[in-house]
């Protein structure tokens, strides 16, 4: 039985497990999603019976509809624009013919197969034409991953999910009207279509507007402390979503509209901002994971037949079967078009996608929504498998060992510069010398770094003057070094998801001067 206690304790196991496996999951290549699965049967009735999360539960409809909601607004403000840019003629394959026709695939053979309507099987189709962030999220992380299938699949995830929504709107609509036997007036589609496309998009491209403005003003005359900038992402992907859910819109659409316009606009966000959302939508999903997984996910098993799994098969190749023609007419070929089309999984948005007809009522929904638990399955299994066998081989030397508490590896610490410091006066730049200097990235009382931790070009010549050894430390995060033309002199890179095994690995002096810049 479900209760307000059981639904706290479930998050906070969740959130234990996650935190603790997250370095051996991400070293071993396993699919975290396999992982969280597995313990939402361990606490389910075939296991523990500690919990039973069926479609009526309030918290399973709070769980998926904000986890895909802030999913979608991550996906978005975290896109890299300038390579959405330089790689459009690759979006417009992906988002095209590379999404289009596998949902319309899949359809036909859902319609073919399994016996329901064509506003069920499109339903099928979009929900299973949805490249999954989750399972993706690893072998985006990894450094061994190739740039161009990179940039691909960030697009893909970021954006399909917008362009297979409608369809799964549009289709309920047409089910709803079906059931009252009165079919779908003109008034409806209308008000629908507006929604969706007006509507959501408007207001929440509205809200991150406003909110990045306000952001930027309020930061640069009196100071937003990290902690508060970092939740700031949370309250403007929830007001979007709210708002235009309150007014007929799309909330799902005005929450990626509200990211697509933070990313947009050219102000410099603290690391934080993007970090913390998606940590937080992740934590969200592996939860949605753990809650499908007490029971609903293993529905699946009860409509397998010879016709599901067929249909299961032809879901998960479509894409990969599309692609490969696709990509090769846009000169995408060798191994970057192999990854790209190999590393298509089905996963959560694709459930979240099929629970969306489930919370609506419509009849028939469960049962699309256990054939699809087949094909998701298959594709943790398949997909998943195939990213833990990449990782494994593709993992750098010695990238697995991290340095033991006693071999005191170098540390670093990045807290942005205040916004408006004049780049010729102050370079963006944190220092710390073991035993000299206090550690870099402390904060006053409004979230302002201490004079004191930074260092100004004048400084760290007059260092390096003086015999010091000076290491120049570019620890900025992929998207604002992308981002960016100019570059300190004799920089040394360290990846700011993993400095520690970074600097290791490049061996920098544990006895110099680190200068390292961040913003």
């Amino acid at each position: 039985m479900e209760s307000f206690a059981t639904t706290v304790a479930l998050i906070g196991i969740v959130i234990v497990v996650a935190s603790l496996l997250s370095g051996v999951l991400e070293r071993s290549g396993f699919p975290v999603v396999a992982v969280f699965l597995a313990l939402g049967a361990v606490l389910g009735p075939f296991g523990l019976n500690y919990v039973d999360i069926g479609f009526e539960s309030p918290a399973l409809h709070a769980l998926a509809m904000l986890g895909l909601a802030l999913l979608l607004f991550s996906d978005a403000v975290t896109l890299d624009l300038k390579a959405v840019r330089a790689q459009k003629p690759l979006l417009w394959r992906l988002l095209g013919p590379g999404t289009i026709i596998p949902a319309a695939l899949v359809t036909f053979a859902a319609r073919s197969l399994l016996d329901v309507s064509w506003p069920a099987a499109a339903i099928l189709g979009a929900a299973l034409a949805s490249t999954d962030p989750v399972l993706l999220r690893s072998v985006l992380r990894s450094r061994s991953f190739p740039a161009v299938p990179r940039t691909a699949l960030r697009i893909e995830t970021g954006v399909n999910d917008v362009v297979l929504l409608p369809v799964v709107v549009l289709s309920i609509l047409a089910l709803q009207g079906a059931a009252d036997g009165d079919g779908v007036t003109g008034t409806e589609v209308t008000r629908t279509i507006i929604g969706l496309f007006i509507l959501g998009p408007g207001l929440g491209a509205l809200v991150g507007w406003i909110g990045i403005i306000l952001l930027e003003k309020i930061r640069s005359r009196v100071g937003v402390r990290r902690d508060y900038e970092s939740l700031y992402a949370l309250g403007l992907a929830f007001t979007g979503f709210a708002l235009a859910e309150s007014v007929g819109g799309s909330g799902f659409l005005a929450a990626f509209a509200a990211g697509l316009l933070v990313a947009s606009q050219d102000v410099e966000l603290c690391d934080c901002f993007l970090e913390y959302g998606e940590a937080t939508a992740e934590m969200l999903l592996l939860l949605t994971f753990v809650a499908l997984g007490t029971s609903l996910i293993w529905t699946g098993f009860a409509v397998i037949d010879f016709p599901t799994i067929v249909f299961s098969v032809i879901a998960l190749v479509a894409r990969t079967v599309v692609l490969y023609p696709v990509l090769t007419a846009g000169h995408v070929t060798g191994r970057d078009r192999r990854l790209i089309a190999f590393f298509g999984p089905r996963g959560l948005s694709t459930l979240l996608l099929t629970l969306l007809p489930v919370f609506a009522g419509v009849a028939g929904s469960e049962r699309l929504f256990s054939i699809a638990c087949v094909a998701v399955l298959m594709s943790v299994v398949v997909h998943g498998g195939g990213i833990a066998v990449f990782l494994r081989k593709n993992s750098p030397r010695g990238a697995s060992a991290l340095p033991l508490p006693g071999d005191a590896p170098v540390v670093f610490s990045g807290t942005p510069a205040a916004v408006g410091t004049p780049a010729e006066d102050k370079v963006k730049v944190e220092a710390k010398k073991r035993g000299a200097l206090p550690v870099a990235g402390d904060t006053g009382d409004f979230g302002v770094p201490d004079v004191a931790n930074k260092i100004t070009i004048k400084e760290v010549k007059e260092l390096r003057t003086s015999g010091d050894e000076v290491v120049i430390v570019d620890s900025r995060a992929d998207r604002n070094r992308n981002g960016s033309d100019t570059q300190a002199a004799d920089s040394v890179r360290i990846h700011p998801d993993d400095p520690v095994r970074d600097a290791t690995e490049k061996r920098l002096s544990q006895r110099a001067t680190l200068v390292v810049y961040c913003a």
